[in-house]
């Protein structure tokens, strides 16, 4: 590339809630990452157990082969009753448990998990697993989908498409959860060097286990005269997520890991930015990509009115974006630098992040090589420099936290939540600080409070002073002196918000973590709980190759 180079997006736009929570999934999303590595090197996929019964109550096992080594998925069915499926995490029963496995299970280790799995947080787990989680049948699609296929037909198209999925999970645990193994033991390993891999491979082996388990009903139920699912729509299935106030604080306590994550996909913008022209062939793909994601949207159905009101807006921005490209030619002059200039001024901040993501499309070559760089090598192992002047901390402050410093935090509406964590299941909270006595128990979910707050005591210390003289008088202030040092070489790191505001949408936290992991449709309940699809579209094991690889997430056009 030639000519003038783009920068990259300011942090101060960028890393707005609004903003964040307006992201959509990209190339550098962590299922798409995956399903590319997983064609690339021709990964091998083989059911090795499936002993289920009538009711789906049972076990199976999936092997998957990479280069190196081999992982195992455990699955366990139960015979749930409809009174006890919930998608709440205070459940203590689902329609099925799974467990990835580290290398191939022998009967000693089935029995092991069939102990544990199926009672998941309650359970006992070994460094070999990697992952838990668990599932439940989607209440208003299951039973019609079993039904049909016994009686020898096609389940109703119109149903399926209304919900996307057959199955949805309600945990995916990962990462030291529970005992299971800690990410740093596996990270080495190139099939898990992006964030999430272990996670995403589960789920995709998931919606392979969820197939198998209702054809098999299927065929308990009708005998000979039961149908397969027609493949075409099998593929449109994913798997559903509910996810709760749970997820939300992740990117707050991982910064440095969350600014990987943001500053690839900034970097990637840029360099799309940055082509001086595009080949007919990328014009073409882009296009593709964008009436592709037209049919997703119009797909993209939410009983939410809020979510409604933003889905209806980004139908029309897809469309102003279609009609800006109309008389596009191949000898346009830094076509998508001067596309994303005028969306700032046309489109919702959800037709922005939507146009920032399909411009990555045509452009792999240029931009997958950033998945590399997306985790944290340090796994969040950040010392302070003690040494540092307070000069120099009041700059970092005053650089990053000047959104901050500017609120005032004595108003009752800055400071009315408080993120504290729930003692019956360990999982995140949020509640109304004036209204509930849970002050006490408050989680440092606040960086711009708590940034506010050391600036202030910083200001009547001598500038020349150290940061670890300050300390010892103010060890309250150690993790925000730190997150503070993090932002040095992490400008995306922290969210230009108040993250304790009476205003503030936890949702917009929570999707902006799902965006990367490549989830779509969103549906919130509230703005504190959402169901999304994982993997609708991806061809099966068998069926996974260079050409569909990538493409799977937007859906087919019908001609």
């Amino acid at each position: 590339m030639c000519g003038r180079q783009a920068s990259l997006r300011d942090p101060s736009r960028i890393m707005r809630l609004a903003r964040l929570g307006s992201m959509h999934q990209s190339r550098l999303s962590f299922m798409r990452i995956l399903t590319r590595r997983m064609a690339r090197e021709n990964w091998n996929f083989a059911r090795t157990a499936f002993d289920m019964d009538e009711r789906g109550t049972g076990r199976a096992i999936y092997r998957v082969d990479c280069p190196e080594r081999s992982y195992s998925m455990v699955a366990f069915g139960h015979d749930l009753p409809d009174e006890m499926r919930s998608d709440r995490v205070i459940a203590e029963a689902w329609d099925a448990t799974f467990a990835l496995l580290d290398g191939v299970p022998d009967e000693t280790d089935v029995a092991r998990l069939a102990a544990n799995v199926p009672l998941q947080e309650a359970g006992r787990y070994s460094a070999r697993e990697l992952v838990v989680s668990r599932a439940n049948r989607s209440s208003r699609l299951w039973e019609h989908v079993v039904a049909a296929l016994a009686a020898g037909t096609q389940p109703d198209a119109e149903q399926l498409d209304a919900v996307g999925y057959l199955m949805r999970t309600t945990a995916v645990y990962g990462s030291g959860k529970f005992g299971a193994v800690d990410y740093a033991h596996v990270r080495s390993r190139p099939e898990f060097a992006a964030p999430f891999q272990a996670e995403m491979l589960l789920v995709y082996l998931i919606r392979t286990f969820v197939l198998d388990l209702v054809e098999h009903l299927a065929r308990c139920r009708g005998g000979e005269l039961a149908a397969a699912l027609d493949r075409d729509t099998a593929r449109k299935l994913g798997i559903g997520n509910a996810t709760g106030l749970g997820m939300a604080p992740f990117i707050v306590n991982h910064a440095a890991l969350f600014n990987n994550w943001v500053a690839a996909r900034e970097e990637a913008i840029r360099r799309v930015r940055s082509v001086p022209t595009a080949t007919e062939a990328e014009l073409a793909l882009f296009l593709d990509r964008l009436q592709r994601s037209e049919v997703l949207v119009r797909d993209w159905r939410s009983g939410h009115p809020v979510q409604r009101a933003r889905v209806e807006r980004l139908q029309l921005d897809l469309q102003l974006i279609q009609a800006r490209i109309e008389d596009w030619t191949v000898g346009e002059s830094w076509p998508w630098d001067r596309l994303v200039e005028w969306s700032e001024a046309a489109l919702s901040e959800e037709g922005q992040e939507c146009l920032a993501s399909l411009i990555l499309e045509p452009y792999g070559a240029l931009v997958d090589e950033l998945s590399e760089t997306m985790a944290d090598p340090n796994d969040g192992d950040f010392r302070i420099d003690g040494s540092m002047s307070l000069a120099e901390a009041c700059g970092l402050f005053r650089e990053h936290y000047g959104w901050a410093l500017g609120i005032d935090w004595k108003m009752p509406e800055a400071t009315a939540r408080a993120w504290y964590i729930s003692e019956e299941k360990l999982e995140p909270r949020l509640g109304e600080r004036h209204e509930e006595d849970i002050a006490e128990f408050e989680q440092p979910l606040s960086p711009g409070r708590d940034a506010a707050r050391a600036y202030a005591d910083l200001e009547g210390w001598a500038p020349e002073e150290s940061v670890a003289a300050f300390l010892l008088k103010h060890p309250e202030h150690r993790h925000v002196i730190r997150r503070a040092q993090v932002c040095r070489t992490a400008p995306y790191a922290e969210i230009h918000d108040n993250t304790i505001s009476a205003t503030m949408l936890p949702i917009d936290m929570m999707r902006a973590k799902l965006s990367f992991f490549g989830a779509t449709n969103f549906d919130p309940k509230s703005d504190r709980w959402v169901r999304i699809r994982m993997y609708a579209g991806v061809p099966y094991p068998g069926d996974l190759d260079s050409g569909n690889c990538e493409d799977w997430i937007y859906p087919e056009l019908v001609a």
